[in-house]
């Protein structure tokens, strides 16, 4: 993976990308909820949905995990970021 732009310390400690198993937010498939986006955590390997989704499981995620890192589990779409320090770049 190079990333060009400036970024964090977490997100230059990703060497290799973990891509999502399935398409689906497993804790919105756990109550029923519906998702808007999914975002993998690069520490575990979680998709879970992002922050437009009405339970935004992925910041639950972090919050709960400290896992700092997350990519976009979108097709087409190549961003990773950073909760920790609220970093974003494009790969």
């Amino acid at each position: 993976m190079n990333i060009e732009q400036q970024t964090c310390t977490h997100i230059q400690q990703v060497t290799t990308l973990k891509e999502p198993k399935e398409y689906v937010c497993g804790e919105c498939i756990k109550t029923g909820s519906n998702w808007v986006h999914l975002r993998t955590c690069q520490s575990c390997g979680a998709t879970l949905c992002c922050n437009s989704s009405p339970n935004r499981h992925m910041t639950k995620h972090y919050h709960q995990t400290q896992h700092p890192v997350v990519i976009s589990a979108e097709p087409g779409e190549k961003w990773i970021y950073c909760y920790n320090d609220d970093v974003y770049a494009e790969y």
